[in-house]
């Protein structure tokens, strides 16, 4: 266990800097629509974010041995009365690093959002013939498949 809630900051903020710098990876591999890239992409994401998740956990443990909120808001009365000069800028580093990655978050869940709005117009397209009746689809003979009521009568 840590004993104090700066000793994981540095790493932390290392971790947080490699997501932000794959995040900005991911962005541009969705910009030019490159699906292979960013499944390769993913598991090294997913490693970051578990290795913060750990990392997070030690510092608020440490938080909470201090008397603190074992959580984010834990930090900020600890560094008022155990903290230092460094380790407030090493904070506030992170915390602006942080934001930054959100950002890159959300844009970039716009892009993803965008490409399956796109990929769901395509597929609905491809679905309906142009001038068939709403709720026509293509068999696999390439034909319209019809939806009204059958005209078929069964004779016995």
């Amino acid at each position: 266990m840590i004993s104090s809630p700066t000793q994981t900051l540095a790493a932390e903020h290392q971790h947080l800097s490699a997501l932000v710098a794959l995040m900005k990876q991911e962005q541009q591999m969705l910009v030019a629509l490159d699906a292979d890239a960013l499944t390769e992409l993913t598991p090294k994401k997913n490693a970051l974010v578990a290795e913060l998740a750990a990392l997070s956990r030690q510092r608020h443990g440490a938080l909470a041995a201090a008397g603190c909120e074992g959580s984010e808001a834990g930090m900020e009365p600890w560094l008022a009365v155990g903290g230092n000069g460094a380790a407030r800028g090493q904070w506030e580093t992170m915390l602006a690093t942080a934001r930054e990655a959100k950002e890159l978050n959300r844009v970039n869940g716009m892009l993803i959002n965008r490409q399956l709005a796109h990929n769901q117009g395509v597929l609905n397209a491809m679905r309906t013939p142009t001038n068939a009746p709403a709720g026509a689809i293509y068999g696999a003979s390439g034909q319209t498949l019809g939806v009204g009521a059958s005209k078929r009568y069964v004779v016995g």
